[in-house]
């Protein structure tokens, strides 16, 4: 014999103010995560295409070097030098020593600023050297 009261059970319901906070840091998160994916595009650096391209995103720890029709060669939305960037690429090869130098060069440049570039690439003792190109 069951001597329980059976009494109805009450849902909680939804509790907003948790799922408030999950979704502004989803926002939070997905506004800085697509505001670092685009500092490196708004660059105006026009790439080269090719057919057999494909579509790939730069690992994380690889350097974006990219050198605009003038000549300019820009890392991290910092124009630099020869000596500069050679510094740059030295430093961090003494932190790793298989750093990845991608090089994003505009296709109505001089090709021998990517030549100068992968000059300094070689001065600095970076091996691993890789060209963006679009599709």
């Amino acid at each position: 014999m069951n001597l329980r009261r059976h009494t109805p059970l009450h849902h909680p319901g939804i509790q907003l103010a948790p799922l408030a906070d999950v979704l502004l840091l989803l926002l939070i998160f997905f506004l800085l995560t697509w505001t670092a994916a685009r500092t490196e595009n708004e660059l105006y650096v026009k790439e080269a295409k090719a057919s057999a391209a494909k579509e790939r995103s730069a690992p994380i720890g690889d350097v974006l070097v990219n050198v605009k029709a003038d000549g300019n060669v820009v890392v991290n939305r910092r124009t630099l030098s020869g000596p500069e960037l050679t510094e740059l690429l030295k430093s961090l090869i003494q932190l790793n020593s298989e750093q990845a130098v991608v090089i994003r060069g505009d296709e109505a440049g001089a090709y021998k600023n990517i030549v100068d570039v992968l000059n300094i690439c070689t001065e600095a003792g970076i091996t691993n050297v890789a060209f963006a190109t679009a599709k």
